[in-house]
């Protein structure tokens, strides 16, 4: 069976397509548009050009689906609409202008089908899975098969970016700017069951750093470690022709929020004692896919 999955994110609007059966799936295809939707949050509120911008990618694809003759498909939000305080207003837009229900995921959710999604590159008895986006992060303590400990911060590369950063790279004191938020995000949570040498890492920023350091690896297959994530750091704040370059052979939809995202990430890495990053391709859409659709975790 082939059903669709819509990832309204704060970065990026996805449709990915999905073949399954029998408990297993294939990816058919993953589309994206980069809409950006954190950007047009002012004071907690999604702005009509920001529902516009919505409507206008879910619109296209419906399109694309119906050319396909796929009727089946699903369409879920993240900290795009959840971060926000007129969620229903936008809910209600959106079904509106395109006739598509959205089913806006909690924190807690989204790190539980972030990690269903990425078990499979989990590797260990124990671990920590970081799920970076656009406007939120998942972090989630796992042991075994099971999460022990979930927490999700509003914070992400995109709206560390609209925050903080006034030109195209953050300046030294608004890298500072964003460790000192992300370290405080950190202090509040309680960091005593994320601690640990391995984490799992899902998400755009996680995977660009993969990309950039290891380029000829998939996107399943990147594993880097502390240390790798430091240097690449240090390389690329140099802000020269050589790291905008380097960034724009591999990475160049993500050219604005690289440096924020990888700020984040470090910071975590650091606080959490984290050694080895093992990169996933999957995350909280093949999460939702399996919970969603091929258990019948709810119905359309």
């Amino acid at each position: 069976m082939t059903c669709g999955i819509i990832d309204l994110g704060s970065n990026t609007i996805r449709l990915s397509l999905y073949d399954w059966q029998d408990g297993s799936y294939q990816l058919l295809l993953n589309k994206k548009e980069m809409t950006g939707l954190a950007g047009y949050s002012k004071g907690g509120v999604l702005s009509p050009e920001g529902i516009e911008a919505a409507a206008r990618v879910l619109t296209d694809y419906r399109r694309l689906l119906s050319n396909l003759n796929i009727s089946s498909f699903r369409a879920f939000a993240t900290a795009s609409l959840r971060n926000i305080s007129n969620t229903d207003e936008a809910l209600e837009a959106l079904r509106d202008h395109t006739g598509i229900e959205i089913e806006v995921l909690t924190g807690a959710e989204e790190a539980r089908l972030s990690f269903l999604g990425a078990r499979s590159a989990a590797a260990g008895e124990r671990g920590l899975l970081a799920d970076i986006g656009g406007g939120s992060t998942e972090l989630v303590a796992y042991e075994g098969c099971a999460v022990t400990c979930s927490h999700s911060l509003p914070l992400g590369s995109l709206n560390l970016y609209t925050g903080f950063v006034s030109g195209l790279f953050p300046t030294r004191d608004e890298s500072r700017a964003i460790r000192a938020c992300v370290k405080a995000a950190l202090a509040k949570m309680g960091l005593a069951p994320f601690q640990g040498p391995y984490l799992c890492g899902v998400g755009g920023t996680i995977r660009a750093a993969g990309k950039l350091l290891f380029p000829e690896a998939g996107e399943d297959g990147s594993r880097f470690t502390a240390r790798d994530l430091k240097q690449l750091r240090r390389d690329l704040r140099k802000g020269d022709k050589g790291a905008l370059d380097r960034i724009l052979r591999c990475v160049p939809d993500r050219i604005h929020t690289l440096l924020p995202g990888l700020l984040l990430l470090d910071t975590i890495v650091k606080i959490c004692g984290v050694e080895t990053i093992q990169v996933s391709g999957r995350g909280v859409r093949e999460g939702y896919l399996m919970d969603r659709i091929m258990t019948g975790g709810s119905h359309a």
